[in-house]
């Protein structure tokens, strides 16, 4: 039997400015963790979830737990390749990332069989 299509977790808001994007997180891993194949996608700000200083972040020390769970899981980030920041800071843990364009995010999209966006 053919896995089913995964369930594709958008996150595009600040999780510098709200805690929607810890709960995208949170919720994903959850889904997850029933077995199921999900893909996180970071766009525009929300490629803020990997920040080194979590202190900066809404439900900071939260953010790091489950960024850490995924991390152990194998679970990569597809990040938007243009909202990646500059800063040699972002991405300090060596978090499994895999840079996308929109088109290829639009791809991923049209694969998926339920979403989340946030």
């Amino acid at each position: 039997m053919a896995a089913s299509p995964p369930v594709i977790v958008l996150i595009s808001t600040d999780p510098r400015a709200s805690h929607r994007a810890n709960e995208a997180m949170r919720i994903g891993l959850g889904v997850f963790a029933g077995e199921n194949d999900v893909v996180f996608v970071l766009l525009g700000a929300g490629v803020h979830l990997l920040d080194e200083d979590t202190d900066e972040l809404v439900d900071g020390d939260d953010i790091a737990k489950f960024r850490a769970n995924l991390k152990a899981l194998g679970v990569p980030f597809h990040v938007e390749k243009d909202a990646v920041p500059s800063d040699a800071a972002w991405n300090a843990d060596g978090h499994p990332v895999i840079p996308v364009t929109r088109d290829e995010i639009a791809g991923l999209v049209q694969r998926g069989r339920r979403f989340l966006v946030f």
